[in-house]
């Protein structure tokens, strides 16, 4: 269900980063390691339309329907003209009927709502969309840990470090079948419901073309090695200026302090000029958004969905 003509690769990566940098829209599924990880799972697609860079998805985050979405088009100059992303819009969901789906706009950063609602006044009806909200923090208090909130976080942490030996290494594509062993024993050990095992299956099959990808797409990967086995992997990606976003992280539960350990590690060997690590969204799964709402998010980046009145 590719909506629009061209797809996510290496080579168009600079025309996308050339747009994907010329706004801060904050929300890390705009960057372009987040748009390659996803490529295939979520039909990621993109087109030019007027003055804007359009890019479509698939959702999987409904169990019953789903729908094709438009990310909020995207500048390359740093603003926007209300007439000309009127144009854009409107032709962007001509595509969307013209192929029998319902055209909606998601993942809007908040600050967008605004300048949708100046190129479309009274068209649009705006819905909160929590499971996409994104979790930032700051990169000091993850790897501080300081004051009662992070007691836990740190008991654990400290218990890994005083009953285990480990190494904290880069992951290169040299490492890829390594890793994707990990991978293939880390969810043969999950016990989830229908609906989060296949979404775990799919992240499995992108995670094939990432690893062996690390370095041309410019993630920032590591793992931890215990006795000669990656125990735990860390993927992520630069979103913008001062922030890095986590796509990816797995820890054996085995050892006590594991993810704990990653999480620092990670923060600790990010560029120094980095102040905020996006740990991305918790998809409405409620152990996921206990676990990411347990290392005290200093912010949460709002998402929204725009659709069209005349739709509902």
């Amino acid at each position: 269900m590719f909506m629009l003509e061209n797809r996510i690769t290496i080579e168009e990566r600079p025309i996308l980063e050339e747009y994907l940098g010329g706004f801060d829209y904050c929300t890390s599924g705009l960057s372009f390691t987040s748009l390659y990880m996803w490529k295939n799972i979520n039909y990621f697609s993109w087109q030019i339309i007027g003055d804007y860079l359009c890019i479509a998805g698939l959702s999987h985050l409904e169990t019953e329907k789903k729908e094709p979405f438009l990310f909020p088009p995207l500048t390359k100059t740093g603003t926007y003209d209300s007439e000309s992303l009127r144009d854009t819009i409107k032709e962007a969901k001509q595509i969307f009927e013209s192929k029998g789906y319902k055209f909606s706009i998601r993942l809007m950063p908040f600050r967008m709502m605004d300048i949708l609602e100046n190129a479309l006044p009274g068209e649009l009806k705006f819905f909160d969309d929590r499971p996409n909200y994104d979790y930032l923090y700051r990169k000091r208090d993850l790897i501080e840990l300081k004051g009662r909130e992070y007691h836990s976080k740190k008991n654990h942490l400290n218990y890994f470090l005083n009953n285990y030996r480990y190494e904290y290494v880069d992951l290169t594509s040299a490492m890829a079948e390594k890793a994707m062993q990990f991978i293939r024993e880390f969810n043969e050990r999950k016990n989830l419901p229908d609906h989060e095992m296949a979404l775990l299956k799919m992240e499995e099959l992108a995670m094939v073309d990432v690893l062996n990808n690390i370095e041309t797409v410019g993630y920032m990967a590591a793992a931890v090695i215990i006795d000669g086995k990656i125990e735990a992997l860390s993927i992520g990606g630069q979103l913008n200026r001062n922030t890095v976003t986590v796509h990816v992280e797995k820890a054996n539960i085995s050892y006590r302090g594991l993810y704990p350990l990653i999480n620092n590690e990670f923060s600790k060997h990010v560029a120094p000029h980095i102040k905020y690590i996006n740990r991305e969204e918790d998809m409405g799964i409620p152990g996921l958004r206990k676990a990411k709402l347990s290392y005290k998010p200093c912010k949460l980046v709002e998402c929204h969905i725009a659709i069209f009145k005349e739709d509902l």
